[in-house]
């Protein structure tokens, strides 16, 4: 435990990559997001999409993560598997900091009406609809499932190389084409909205988590081959 805990402190020598830079996207976005709100001259709802930004970065951090690390913690004699939930630790540390800031910023928005512009940034209703403690639960879950998809991809990369990692998001990208013809095919689109309506936020977010154990699975096997 304390090895990995120690993969946990290597990874946070870069601050800026795990903390510094996604606050400093959140704070970008929500400034722009209430210039925005304060343009438009109506006391209409007002919700903006920023929040996705920070959330999106993760996949850049999941690259990274390995990427950047990974070559250094085997010349410092650290095991595959101390390095992978070390990693997977700080993820979650990062995340679960990110996540706290988008609730207290949704709690701040619901007491004072959306900054007293009735502007929605870190607020948003089908997000929220189930509390602020499923709220908190989606927006870990969804940076925790960017940053797998980037460690699975740069995992990937490492034990396989480009051609393989192409042919494999290729693939990946074919199947899910394949799969929105079929519902156009059937004409069950408005089936799958109501579907997607009806499970909410916290029923994304179990699927998601679901979803980050396989790419955490599929990220292990690689990685215990993977040529630093």
């Amino acid at each position: 435990m304390n090895r990995t805990l120690n993969v946990v402190r290597m990874q946070l020598v870069n601050k800026a990559t795990y903390i510094w830079v996604p606050l400093l996207i959140l704070t970008g976005a929500f400034v722009l997001s209430l210039a925005v709100f304060a343009l438009i001259p109506t006391d209409a709802v007002k919700v903006g999409g920023g929040t996705q930004a920070p959330l999106w970065y993760f996949l850049f951090v999941g690259v990274q993560a390995l990427t950047f690390t990974f070559p250094f913690s085997q010349a410092m004699s650290v095991t595959r598997r101390e390095f992978f939930f070390g990693t997977y630790l700080t993820a979650a540390i990062t995340a679960a900091i990110l996540s706290l800031v988008f609730l207290v910023g949704g709690l701040i928005e619901l007491a004072t009406n959306g900054w007293g512009m009735n502007g929605w940034f870190f607020y948003l209703d089908w997000v929220w609809a189930a509390g602020p403690a499923a709220a908190l639960l989606f927006y870990f879950v969804i940076a925790m499932l960017f940053f797998a998809i980037g460690f699975w991809a740069a995992t990937l990369y490492k034990r396989f190389g480009t051609f393989w990692l192409t042919a494999t998001l290729v693939g990946i990208g074919a199947i899910l084409i394949g799969l929105l013809w079929l519902v156009g095919l059937a004409n069950a689109w408005a089936e799958v909205f109501t579907w997607f309506a009806s499970i909410g936020a916290t029923g994304f977010a179990i699927g998601a988590i679901a979803l980050i154990a396989v790419l955490a699975t599929a990220s292990f096997i690689p990685l215990r081959r993977a040529t630093p």
